[in-house]
């Protein structure tokens, strides 16, 4: 038993480093506090996103209610690679990134009780995009400007499941989350020649650097009822609740004048940095806004399911102390997704892809982000593969998604993704009593 927790711990550590690094490419992860990841596994995602359905060997992130159903020692591990093509009304560009998506452990305790915890991103920032604009002043008319940021806030949960009868659960969820956001400015001054290009008529710049510590605590509760009709039919309905929280933000900003050598390197002496002394904004709170999710499917067991689930996000309770960003706003958003899954038979001893698991779903989000009066909508389509390892209840899933995120009007940018999701599902006894020593 020790050692299945010293592995876990070891595996927690590595997967805190790896999620430091940057996890988007997205242009829109400059806005707030990120891009905000999609809190379940491979298996919900695949289903889009939907979190109706739960078992007793699956963990299932969003809803802690679902803890509560586990039999099995229940490890998962996931991981995505996302490939971005970027459009303007002008211009295209690409980009890509490599995550590990989330890390989790969960158990039963007797028959009534499920206990997890885990690992997984709460939101990332990865954006590298230039610009040109006016100055008003005669010798330098234009502005060249590169924005660049990194970091995001990751998440530490704690859940517990409690099945008060036999097909009502309950659950809540503990978030510690905590991380780094760096934001960074460079400009120069200039002009553009006959043929648009940006040409610089001073040889220094300026660059400001903005780093954000964050901390704090969230919470989720969830709830999930199941009822059978027949010993073929099933319904299943689900709801999960996170109140609106704050996380601590400890904030420094640090300006600095560049010097442009004779081969166009970057020259920043010591007495060229000043630390910007923020005053009430050296400490401030980011206002997370509240949630809420609530869904409903039909299934047989071990056989198929199709669901729906509706989510409600109070966007317009977003806070940030340290900045405003112009003709950005955020209101109140939305999610539906509608998924479900097949198994043509899940006990078969002559054909292997009968056992296997086939999931499908789509879903459709308004994110609640305004930007120049244009609402930021993202629209995906997912399928998976739920692949059983040999005779056992562990399997490896694989999931696809495809879909855009955007617009091209107002000079925004529009995002067509091709996300690919592996993650692995191992089932173990723990806490069995010996018959024999």
């Amino acid at each position: 038993m020790i050692r299945k927790f010293l592995g876990l711990s070891i595996l927690l550590f590595i997967c805190q480093i790896s999620m430091a690094q940057q996890g988007t490419a997205s242009p829109y992860s400059f806005l707030g506090i990120g891009d905000l990841k999609f809190k379940g596994t491979t298996e919900n995602r695949s289903m889009g996103g939907m979190s109706v359905y739960s078992d007793s060997i699956h963990l299932n992130l969003q809803n802690p209610a679902a803890f509560g159903n586990l039999k099995f020692t229940t490890y998962t591990l996931g991981a995505s690679y996302s490939q971005l093509r970027l459009e303007s009304s002008s211009v295209e560009d690409k980009g890509s990134s490599t995550a590990l998506e989330y890390l989790a452990v969960a158990f039963p305790i007797g028959k009534k009780v499920g206990v997890g915890f885990g690992i997984l991103p709460f939101s990332s920032v990865g954006y590298n995009f230039e610009g040109i604009g006016e100055t008003g002043i005669a010798s330098a008319p234009n502005k060249f400007a590169q924005y660049e940021g990194e970091g995001g806030l990751n998440s530490v949960f704690l859940s517990l499941g409690y099945k008060i009868s036999k097909g009502f659960s309950v659950g809540g969820t503990v978030n510690y989350n905590f991380g780094n956001i760096k934001n960074q400015n460079t400009e120069f001054l200039g002009e553009l020649n006959d043929e648009g290009q940006f040409v610089r008529t001073l040889n220094y710049g300026t660059r400001s650097k903005d780093e954000s510590k964050l901390s704090g605590l969230s919470y989720n509760l969830g709830a999930y009822y199941q009822t059978e009709f027949n010993d073929k039919l099933s319904l299943t309905t689900s709801l999960t609740f996170s109140p609106q929280s704050d996380i601590n933000s400890e904030n420094t900003r640090q300006l600095s004048a560049l010097n442009i050598s004779a081969n166009g390197g970057e020259i920043i002496s010591s007495g060229q940095i000043d630390q910007v002394d923020l005053g009430d904004r050296r400490k401030t709170e980011l206002t997370l806004p509240s949630k809420i999710a609530f869904g409903a499917g039909l299934g047989h067991k071990n056989k198929w399911f199709a669901g729906a689930e509706y989510t409600i996000l109070n966007s317009s309770d977003f806070g940030n102390g340290l900045t405003t960003i112009e003709n950005v706003n955020y209101e109140n958003g939305s999610k539906i997704s509608v998924g479900g899954f097949y198994i043509p038979k899940y006990n078969s001893f002559t054909s292997y892809w009968e056992r296997v698991t086939y999931r499908a779903g789509v879903r459709y989000e308004d994110s609640g982000i305004m930007v120049r009066n244009e609402s930021i909508n993202d629209f995906g389509i997912s399928f998976g593969l739920g692949l059983p390892v040999g005779r056992s209840l562990s399997n490896v899933n694989l999931g696809f998604e495809f879909g855009k995120r955007g617009t091209t009007n107002s000079g925004l940018i529009k995002e067509n993704y091709v996300n690919f999701h592996l993650s692995l599902s191992l089932n173990d006894k723990w806490f069995i009593k010996r018959k024999y020593n």
